[in-house]
C-alpha cells in the first residue's frame, strides 16, 4: 500500500480508504462479523485510513468501526467521521451550529470508543449557521484535543475558499481535505472544486469512486441492474447518476484497459482517480471481504500516462465558461516570461 500526505498537512493516509457506510445498513449492508473481517483485511493489507459518519445507520456504523479496531493500535490508524445530518427528532440535533457540532463530536467519540478523531468533517453546507460559528466550533475541538484535523464534504468551491479565508482571518484551524463524489462518469468537480482544493492546499477524498459499483463491470448496456446489486437497491439515486450511454461507453473502455493490464475494471477505475496527485485517497465501501481485497490492489498499482489519457477522453468533458475563455485569452498575459515565477501553478495540472 502506498501513502499520500493529506493536502499540505503532515498527515499520511493510505491511497485506499475503507468507507464504512455499509456497516450496519439494512438490506444492503453488512453485520459486525463481516465488518470486522473487512477491517482486518484492510489493515493487514496496509491500509490505515477508515472513514465513517454519525448518520450512517444512525450511529451503528461508528459503533461497528469502534469494535472492529479494538485489537489494533489506535495510533496507527487514521479515523475520520462526519457531522451535519439530523440525528434525532430535536430542533438542534442537526447542522453545523456550535451546539450540534460539540454534542455530535462527543457522541461520535463514544460510539467509536476512542478519545480523539483524526479527521472531523462537516458532511455538507449549512445555509442557516454563520461559517464563523462553524469554524470556531471546529477549532475548539482541535484545541481541546478531541480532533486532530478538520475537513469538509460536498461543499461548493466558493464555500471551501470562504471557510478557509475565515479561518485565516480568525486564526483558526483550516480545512485540510474535501470529500466529494468523483469517478470516471461523474467528473463535475474538475471544473471548480478540484482547482479550489489545489489552491487551498487540500487533499481530495473521492466518495463513490466506482459509481456505486457501476464501474465494476457487472452492469450491461440495455439491461436492468441485477436484483440484489447496489444499483438495484439505490435506483432512485444511482440510476440517474450513472446509467446511460456515456456511462456504458466508459465501462467498455475500462474493460479494454483491464484486459490489457490483467487487472479488474474496479482496479482500473480507482487507478484513474489516483493518477491525479490532487487526489489523496479513494474511499471504497465494500460489503464483502473479496470486494475489498480486489480494491486494495489499486493502493499499490498505477496506470500509465497513456492509459489514463485514453480513459479521460472516452467521453468529452466540457470545461465550460470561464475556463474556455481563460484558455483562449491566456496568451494575452502569458508567454513572454523566461520561466514562470515560483508562486505560479496550473491548478488543473494533475501531476
Amino acid at each position: 500500500m502506498k501513502y499520500r500526505y493529506l493536502g499540505e498537512s503532515g498527515l499520511m493516509v493510505s491511497r485506499v480508504c475503507l468507507g464504512a457506510m455499509a456497516f450496519g445498513m439494512d438490506d444492503w449492508g453488512c453485520d459486525q462479523e463481516t465488518a470486522t473481517a473487512m477491517t482486518r483485511a484492510f489493515i493487514e493489507g496496509g491500509g490505515n485510513f477508515i472513514d465513517t459518519a454519525d448518520m450512517y445507520s444512525k450511529g451503528i456504523s461508528e459503533e461497528m468501526v469502534g469494535k472492529a479496531i479494538r485489537d489494533y493500535d489506535r495510533d496507527d490508524l487514521v479515523l475520520a467521521t462526519k457531522v451535519w445530518f439530523r440525528m434525532r427528532d430535536s430542533a438542534n440535533a442537526k447542522g453545523l451550529s456550535r451546539k450540534h457540532i460539540c454534542e455530535a463530536a462527543d457522541a461520535s467519540l463514544k460510539r467509536l470508543g476512542t478519545d480523539y478523531i483524526d479527521l472531523y468533517q462537516v458532511h455538507g453546507p449549512d445555509w442557516f449557521t454563520p461559517m464563523e460559528e462553524t469554524m470556531r466550533a471546529l477549532d475548539d475541538l482541535v484545541r481541546a484535543g478531541k480532533v486532530r484535523y478538520i475537513g469538509c464534504s460536498n461543499y461548493y468551491a466558493w464555500q471551501i475558499v470562504k471557510a478557509n479565508g475565515i479561518a485565516e482571518r480568525m486564526n483558526l484551524e483550516r480545512f485540510i481535505s474535501a470529500q466529494h463524489m468523483y469517478n470516471l462518469v461523474r467528473r463535475d468537480i474538475e471544473r471548480e472544486i478540484l482547482p479550489a482544493c489545489a489552491d487551498q492546499g487540500m487533499g481530495m477524498l473521492c466518495w463513490s469512486p466506482l459509481g456505486g459499483g457501476f464501474l465494476s463491470g457487472r452492469y450491461k448496456r440495455g439491461e436492468d441492474p441485477p436484483e440484489g446489486s447496489r444499483l438495484a437497491f439505490r435506483k432512485a439515486v444511482d440510476i440517474p447518476r450513472y446509467y446511460g450511454d456515456t456511462g456504458f461507453d466508459v465501462i467498455e473502455e475500462v474493460a479494454k484497459v483491464a484486459q490489457e493490464t490483467g487487472k479488474s475494471p474496479s482496479q482500473i477505475a480507482l487507478a484513474w482517480l489516483l493518477h491525479d496527485r490532487r487526489v489523496a485517497a479513494v474511499i471504497v465501501g465494500p460489503r464483502r471481504v473479496d470486494h475489498l481485497e480486489n480494491s486494495l490492489e489499486a493502493g499499490d498499482w498505477s496506470l500509465s500516462d497513456e492509459q489514463h489519457e485514453r480513459l479521460t477522453k472516452v467521453v468529452e468533458f466540457p470545461d465550460g465558461y470561464p475556463f474556455e475563455w481563460v484558455t483562449l485569452s491566456f496568451k494575452n498575459i502569458g508567454g513572454g516570461e523566461d520561466f514562470p515565477p515560483a508562486h505560479y501553478r496550473d491548478l488543473r495540472d494533475r501531476t
